[in-house]
């Protein structure tokens, strides 16, 4: 009997379709479990091989997932985020949207005042202006970047292609146009010893001569020689005619020649030192000397020293009237600027209407803006190396630049909105600056000694630069496009036209 129960036992244990005694149960039935109704009384059990546990259709495909309760329906969501291609759909403006998609077809014209109308009602309604609305975009304002935020990637998309149509800056030749000797000129730095008439003539001083260099034929004229071997030429200007020369000497002379038949016209003294710096205003001849003085001289009549101008303790090194001729600058060796006016005050004397201290060297460049009339720049020596824009109405210091070499000579271009310096220690080379912003736009290289002094061309292209090298180097850094340059001649022959018309 006992092998019998045995047998049974063995029989019930190898059985696979009998639930297993005390383990967990199956995942069926956890969910089952876990998604019943408190109705359903727990004592029942559910078997996944009996009927009464499945639903079956008509199809192979049953309608739900085994385990799920028959109650259940499931729906779209309706709290927000629910979507998953939409995650917002409370902030979508679709009647707006539906209203810009629409309004394209219809083809009534409103007057601009009902346009302005229709405006403000959208923006009292809406909060925002309808026409500036896109059909898709994000609720709300974008957050604006904390200061001082930089981009790393802003270079990946602002990066333009080789071919784009940039715009190229003008070629500047690097090298000279041209090398002149200039033997004997003196290496003095208070000293003005070259300038350029409207007549093309190149005047330079060499010691105690003084040569005329016809730059469209390449004739060289000896203007003059000083007798006395110790005496030399201090300086040299052109009337703005270009048909007479003063010359300024160290035996404080200030003689006038007449290029076209090469005689000395005059001889005027009244300085009791050397002659450094000369400036023409019409037919008012001004001269600084070494004293600090500078002399108003009239070359129309006999007594022509008719003003003395008495601001400066040392020498006189830059002297510069502006092109409309209302003021006088002067730059000495004080380190002082001072703008004179052309007429006295009230006293029947002249005071200087601004004086600049800012220099900490000596001032010898000087040099007014031919675009802006009320507008001067400056150069200091070796102990400033700045160079300096002014206005000289106001007073005021437009900007500042270091040039981190001595400044002796600067000069506007009336082609373009630069101007160029010629630097001594420690450079020795010509600077093109980008005017307001004071870029630098190139350098020229070649003197082997300090600049001494700059001079332009009558056509703004040239720029002539005497050094202590004894050499005269010739710059076409100012060269015109050939569009612009007929443009200009265009606006200056209708300028001209009707200047004549005027006149009739």
């Amino acid at each position: 009997m006992a092998q019998f129960v045995f047998e049974s036992d063995l029989h019930s244990l190898l059985k696979l379709d009998t639930p297993i005694p005390n383990a967990p149960p199956a995942r069926w039935q956890r969910k089952a479990k876990d998604g019943s109704t408190p109705g359903i009384s727990p004592a029942i059990s559910l078997s996944p091989m009996k009927p009464a546990n499945r639903s079956y259709s008509s199809s192979k495909t049953p309608s739900r997932t085994p385990g799920k309760s028959g109650r259940k329906i499931q729906n779209t969501p309706t709290k927000a985020g629910g979507d998953r291609y939409i995650p917002n759909r409370s902030t979508m403006q679709m009647d707006i949207a539906s209203f810009l998609l629409t309004k394209e077809n219809d083809p009534v014209e409103e007057s601009p005042t009902k346009k302005e109308q229709r405006k403000a009602w959208a923006v009292n309604l809406n909060g925002f202006d309808i026409e500036e609305t896109k059909i898709l975009r994000l609720s709300g304002k974008p957050q604006n970047a904390s200061e001082g935020y930089q981009n790393n990637l802003k270079v990946l998309y602002s990066q333009k292609t080789p071919g784009s149509s940039r715009k190229k800056g003008r070629y500047i030749p690097s090298m000279p146009d041209r090398i002149l000797d200039a033997p004997e000129i003196r290496n003095d730095y208070y000293l003005n010893l070259i300038d350029w008439s409207s007549e093309n003539f190149l005047a330079v001083a060499l010691d105690n001569s003084v040569y005329l260099w016809n730059h469209a034929s390449g004739e060289i004229i000896q203007l003059m020689q000083i007798e006395h071997p110790d005496d030399y030429v201090s300086s040299v200007s052109w009337i703005k005619e270009g048909n007479y020369l003063a010359v300024g000497t160290s035996n404080a002379e200030v003689q006038l020649w007449d290029i076209q038949h090469q005689k000395r016209l005059r001889n005027m003294t009244s300085h009791s030192s050397r002659v450094g710096s000369l400036s023409w205003n019409s037919y008012i001849l001004s001269s600084g000397a070494r004293t600090g003085h500078i002399h108003h001289h009239d070359v129309r009549v006999a007594e022509h020293h008719v003003a003395t101008l008495a601001g400066h303790t040392q020498e006189v090194c830059g002297l510069k009237w502006s092109l409309d001729g209302r003021y006088l600058a002067s730059g000495g060796n004080d380190n002082l600027v001072n703008i004179w006016p052309c007429t006295q005050g009230n006293g029947g004397g002249f005071a200087p209407a601004q004086t600049f201290t800012q220099h900490e060297g000596a001032v010898k460049a000087v040099a007014w803006c031919p675009w802006q009339m009320n507008v001067l720049a400056t150069g200091g020596g070796t102990s400033d190396r700045r160079i300096r824009i002014w206005n000289v109405c106001s007073g005021t210091c437009l900007s500042t630049v270091d040039a981190h070499s001595q400044v002796c000579s600067i000069l506007w271009s009336t082609n373009y909105k630069e101007f160029i310096s010629g630097h001594g220690f420690a450079q020795n080379h010509l600077v093109i600056w980008k005017y307001p912003t004071m870029t630098k736009v190139t350098e020229l290289q070649g003197h082997t000694a300090r600049v001494l002094n700059l001079t332009m061309s009558p056509d703004g292209v040239t720029v002539a630069s005497a050094a202590a090298d004894e050499t005269l180097r010739l710059w076409r850094c100012f060269e015109m496009d050939p569009i612009k340059k007929k443009e200009k001649e265009k606006a200056n022959s209708v300028r001209s036209s009707i200047i004549h018309q005027s006149i009739r």
